[in-house]
């Protein structure tokens, strides 16, 4: 797994402008980016991925919502885990 910066996220997904991501995210259809640095964020490559082929495969937006929560779930649960250890 890597962690896409918004230019990729939005080549991957085909979008133009990042506005489209970040209104996904207002919308609950996009996850919520993890920051890298002081003034830099990205998006988990595997979440984008998994957002990019519910898409394909025609889920509703409906659909695309509950997958992004369980993204967020499962991002909740690895960390716990690592703070486990």
């Amino acid at each position: 797994m890597a962690i896409w910066r918004i230019e990729r996220c939005k080549d991957e997904a085909g979008y133009r402008s990042h506005a489209s991501i970040y209104g996904l995210i207002r919308v609950g259809l996009w996850t919520q980016p993890v920051k890298i640095g002081e003034r830099s964020s990205g998006w988990p490559s595997d979440e984008v991925q998994a957002i990019n082929a519910a898409r394909i495969a025609g889920q509703t937006d409906e659909q695309i919502r509950e997958l992004v929560k369980q993204l967020h779930a499962r991002r909740a649960a690895k960390l716990a885990v690592l703070m486990a250890d």
